[in-house]
């Protein structure tokens, strides 16, 4: 989407509880080291607005779309991974990350390639354009704390396949992230600023000046975890995702069911909505 051509991209890989053992990765970060047992594992880039030398050479390609999915072909599995984005604004001093201001969220799908021995998280979250979402709808934050809009929202997921709705992700209410607010934003200006080319993890600071500090990112911060249906099917060409963020006030699950059958949602819903092709 040329929209976020200069936006940085990137993931929080472990900031909600189980998903990761659900998603088959915990064996992937058993020699990360955090400083407490709740934290995220790590940051990883999806997308870097520029030609960059050190990184792979994917991840120069945008990846993000509001409308589709295209799987990398048709043996890979791939999974759809609910989730919070936040839009921010980036400030730098002496070259490192010096402040992080969200000014938006919104539905994202940080959809990955289930591979095993891959050698970089990012290697498993872009093969290209159309391998990740991000709704139209951005829901713009009054205060990114405690008490503020977020506060008010859940997130869930349906999968449409054959005309039939199955409930993809659990519907949990955006709070229920292990690190959230100034608690998230303290790590993550930690974690790109010391992350180092270790195991999975790739250096995030050093990718960061080869794209000449970029001032805006988009930042998903962590998948949320799946239903029995979600953790056990893969994605299928045909298949229809529905990724919703709703005000916890105002709408129920079955409510929110009831717009993904119809098709019809109210428009304080970010909600994001992908064909999954080949």
């Amino acid at each position: 989407m040329e929209l976020y051509r200069e936006y940085l991209g990137l993931g929080i890989a472990g900031n909600f509880a189980l998903h990761l053992d659900q998603a088959g990765e915990e064996e992937d970060f058993k020699d990360v080291v955090t400083e407490d047992e709740a934290a995220p594992k790590g940051m990883f880039p999806f997308y870097l607005p520029c030609e960059c030398d050190i990184a792979s050479e994917q991840l120069s390609i945008n990846p993000l779309s509001s409308t589709t999915i295209r799987l990398p072909n048709a043996t890979e599995n791939v999974q759809a991974e609910p989730e919070v984005a936040i839009i921010c604004e980036l400030t730098y001093e002496n070259k490192k990350v010096s402040a992080i201001k969200p000014t938006h969220f919104c539905a994202y799908n940080d959809c990955s390639i289930r591979r095993k021995g891959a050698k970089k998280i990012s290697e498993k979250k872009n093969w290209g354009a159309h391998s990740k979402g991000i709704a139209e709808l951005h829901i713009p934050i009054d205060k990114y704390t405690i008490g503020g809009i977020k506060d008010s929202y859940k997130i869930v997921s349906f999968l449409k396949r054959n005309n039939e709705v199955y409930q993809y992700g659990e519907d949990v209410e955006l709070n229920g992230y292990s690190y959230l607010y100034e608690k998230l934003l303290n790590w993550m200006k930690n974690q790109i600023n010391t992350q180092q080319d270790n195991g999975p993890l790739e250096p995030i600071l050093e990718y960061i000046k080869a794209c000449n500090y970029p001032k805006k990112a988009i930042i998903s911060i962590g998948a949320t975890r799946y239903t029995h249906f979600g953790e056990t099917n893969f994605l299928q060409p045909g298949d229809e995702v529905f990724i919703v963020l709703y005000h916890k006030e105002r709408d129920t699950l079955a409510s929110v069911s009831a717009c993904v059958e119809v098709g019809l949602f109210k428009p304080n819903m970010s909600v994001l909505h992908q064909e999954v092709i080949l």
